[in-house]
């Protein structure tokens, strides 16, 4: 049964339905129907094809800038659709709002083709990278993520915390921890507010990157200032494939960090805090694939956070050869087909306890 208050509102533009399908469709609104207001006072603003901006009823100097983004990767798609169900659901009232939200689906062709990337992988052509690849399908691209992310938080509070940027993915391979996140290198102490959103969101280790990097959230970060975090949350699949309650730690975790809320409460049965943050591991090296003689001597499918063997000979390329230094060294993203001069893997050891001694 609805209420008479509810057959009286005004329905969201199809857009905010279904950004998803209007951002596929190629569907550009005109000029002057690029932004209105909702029903429960929520504004929007379209941008650009797959770039909105939704801000609450209520504003204020103190408010939060969050960036939610997903289809990096074209064929990352669970988190697309995660992400467009939470526009229509904050446009319908069916969630909460206490920030401003930029909302960004990244690779948007490539989303069309079912793949990846077209020519070069979006994820590696942030903070000015583009500029090297001019004739690159998705330099334009990145260069206007890029824009849309510094025009967002150029006006936003620069107080600690006030600025997120939550990038979600889906692994091309196995992990031996299913869902996991990467944290850029800022130089700055980690907050123990991304490690227990983190915990919230259900994520089960955090790499830490030890060098800046060519990501959006590298960028975001170190552009913008944000806290920002790129998320691995399962398998790749095509559209309409993801069982998305597999999904429901970064679901619920995200909504809440829109609301200005908190996660509820927790299934599992920890109850000590410490212990219940994501466990922690810190990049050592990469490898990195010189040449198109470079060799990967792992097993094609071999999971994420996999431990190695000291003294194993992990990859060769002419003279180059890596062999591992540690007792718990373990490989994440190993890939010997990328393009010479790109990164093949990287080498990470556990820093758990170091790690969390240090959040602030």
């Amino acid at each position: 049964m609805t209420s008479s208050a509810e057959h009286a509102m005004p329905a969201p533009s199809a857009m905010l339905d279904d950004f998803l399908a209007w951002t596929l469709a190629g569907s550009r609104p005109a000029a002057h129907e690029a932004q209105g207001t909702c029903a429960n006072g929520v504004r929007w603003t379209w941008q650009d094809d797959g770039v909105l901006v939704i801000e609450p009823a209520k504003q204020h100097a103190d408010l939060c800038s969050v960036l939610v983004s997903a289809g990096v990767h074209g064929d990352e798609t669970a988190p697309i659709e995660l992400l467009s169900r939470i526009v229509a659901d904050i446009a319908r009232g069916r969630a909460a709002l206490a920030c401003r939200l930029l909302v960004i689906l990244g690779n948007i062709e490539a989303m069309r083709d079912g793949g990846r990337y077209r020519d070069d992988d979006l994820n590696r052509l942030f903070s000015g990278r583009h500029l090297q690849l001019p004739h690159s399908h998705e330099a334009p691209r990145a260069a206007a993520l890029e824009q849309a992310a510094m025009r967002f938080f150029a006006p936003a509070c620069a107080a600690p915390g006030a600025r997120w940027h939550i990038d979600m993915h889906t692994a091309i391979r196995a992990s031996v921890f299913e869902r996991f996140a990467l944290l850029p290198h800022t130089g700055k102490p980690f907050s123990r507010a991304m490690f227990e959103w983190l915990r919230d969101a259900r994520i089960g280790a955090v790499l830490l990157h030890t060098t800046k990097g060519n990501t959006y959230s590298h960028f975001t970060a170190q552009a913008c200032g944000a806290a920002a975090c790129t998320l691995e949350l399962g398998k790749v699949r095509p559209f309409g494939e993801n069982d998305l309650t597999r999904f429901e730690g970064a679901d619920l975790a995200v909504r809440a960090l829109l609301a200005g809320t908190r996660v509820g409460s927790r299934t599992d049965t920890q109850t000590d805090a410490q212990a219940a943050l994501p466990r922690v591991f810190t990049v050592i090296d990469q490898l990195t694939k010189q040449s198109d003689a470079f060799e990967l001597l792992l097993a094609p499918d071999v999971p994420n956070f996999t431990p190695l063997a000291k003294g194993t000979l992990l990859a060769r390329d002419g003279d180059y050869q890596y062999t591992v230094q540690h007792d718990d060294e373990r490989v994440m993203f190993p890939n010997p087909t990328v393009k010479p001069g790109l990164r093949a893997g990287l080498l990470v050891v556990e820093t758990t306890a170091d790690t969390l001694s240090k959040l602030v």
